[in-house]
């Protein structure tokens, strides 16, 4: 595609888009009494306009059946974690039982671990990023004092070259191979939360495989947003909520996915609770927990209904869009936000894109490092209707969404910020 920094070619853009009609499914927020440019969704996705459908039918089944509802409901409770499951399997590239709703993220995160982070005093290491999000960093840190190590030692934390912002795949695994011998666990974000860099996966599962070590992702800012083939690229797990771009609301149910070569495994340790147990005896109130097949007997509660309606309501919109038509979209939107912005700033004397420009190696996000005024125009982009994401120390992130974000949007969004240059 030939961009255009015109209106007219924004417009006409929007016109040929075959995704334009989804939009009409999200709610969108007001600024100063308008529509505001919703660019967000990278933090928290819009609401779709079925989501209050999904959870008043739970309602209602709630008021007329009662307890009856666990068996009798149109969705019956004791069966919900099954619903979402083949079209989160689409989603991360996986099977049915290798994947399922629950939880919350850095709880699958720490449950997994137990399973999965087994250190020994030859192979004890963990592999991840330096300034991974916050509350990856934290289980990391705790899993291993956990186990009565030391993070400063144990920890292998990698960064990018001296004036870089991006990790180089070579170097990732340059150092897997060098640690390789003392890693148990490489566990990286599928999409970096910060920059916006989309790690290549298969090539570091790969090379974690070759050494020994097993591999896993924090999917957080890659469900949903970029292509994932979980199974085939035989990543061992994954986590991932789904408040972002799986738009089940803040708070929402996440998901979790443990590939088939481990979920069978019964003798894996595990943290149990009674919704892992076999179906069949799982009211029996029997001692001997007996997991149920697959990632199912990672669960470790009942699915929270609501929760679990809302997200639903979302899969069903993907499920219709289908993850290539949104991926196809995504690369043009972004792209053109990326043509736009260096049309702007040619010499990036304010604005440097720290995301990679290679749309293999990003979702829809792209981050902007302020060289000065970053707060002040991020100020003054709310107050002119964009809604845009603040991260310290200096980066604005801007996340064109395929499903609910326009051309348009992008052309009007480099209008404004172009006053404040």
């Amino acid at each position: 595609m030939k961009y255009s920094n015109s209106l007219a070619f924004a417009k006409k853009a929007d016109r040929e888009d075959p995704l334009r009609d989804y939009r009409n499914r999200f709610y969108i927020p007001s600024l100063n009494k308008k529509p505001a440019i919703y660019l967000i969704g990278n933090s928290l996705g819009l609401q779709p306009k079925t989501t209050k459908k999904y959870i008043q039918q739970e309602l209602d089944d709630w008021a007329a059946l009662g307890g009856e509802g666990h068996v009798h409901a149109k969705r019956p409770w004791v069966k919900y974690h099954h619903f979402a499951k083949k079209t989160l399997a689409a989603v991360v590239g996986a099977k049915t039982s290798e994947v399922v709703a629950m939880n919350h993220l850095t709880i699958n995160l720490h449950l997994l671990m137990v399973s999965f982070y087994i250190p020994t005093s030859e192979r004890y290491k963990i592999i991840a990023e330096a300034g991974a999000f916050s509350s990856d960093q934290y289980a990391f840190e705790t899993q291993i004092r956990f186990h009565g190590l030391n993070p400063d030692t144990t920890l292998i934390e990698l960064k990018p070259r001296e004036e870089e912002y991006t990790l180089r795949t070579e170097d990732v695994l340059k150092t897997i191979e060098e640690h390789g011998r003392e890693t148990a666990l490489v566990l990286l974000g599928g999409v970096q939360y910060y920059t916006g860099q989309f790690f290549d996966i298969k090539a570091i599962t790969a090379a974690s495989h070759q050494v020994g070590a097993l591999a896993a992702f924090d999917l957080a800012h890659a469900v949903g947003n970029v292509p994932l083939n979980l199974h085939k690229d035989e990543v061992d797990f994954a986590v991932w909520c789904s408040y972002k771009y799986l738009n089940s609301g803040p708070g929402a149910i996440a998901g979790a996915f443990v590939h088939e070569k481990h979920s069978n495994n019964e003798n894996l340790p595990r943290f149990a609770g009674w919704w892992g147990q076999l179906e069949e005896e799982r009211f029996q109130m029997k001692k001997g927990f007996r997991p149920m097949p697959g990632i199912d007997g990672w669960q470790v509660s009942n699915v929270p209904v609501f929760q679990g309606a809302a997200h639903l309501a979302s899969l069903e919109i993907f499920q219709e869009a289908g993850i290539k038509a949104l991926r196809k979209k995504s690369i043009a939107l972004t792209s053109y936000l990326e043509f736009i912005l260096k049309e702007l700033d040619p010499l990036e004397n304010t604005i440097k894109i720290i995301t990679p420009n290679n749309p293999d190696e990003r979702g829809c996000q792209l981050s902007l490092f302020m060289k000065q005024n970053g707060k002040k125009i991020f100020t003054q982009l709310k107050k002119h209707g964009v809604i845009a994401d603040w991260r310290e120390p200096n980066v604005i992130r801007i996340a064109p969404v395929p499903l609910y974000n326009t051309f348009e949007e992008v052309f009007r969004f480099g209008e404004i910020i172009k006053k404040f240059l």
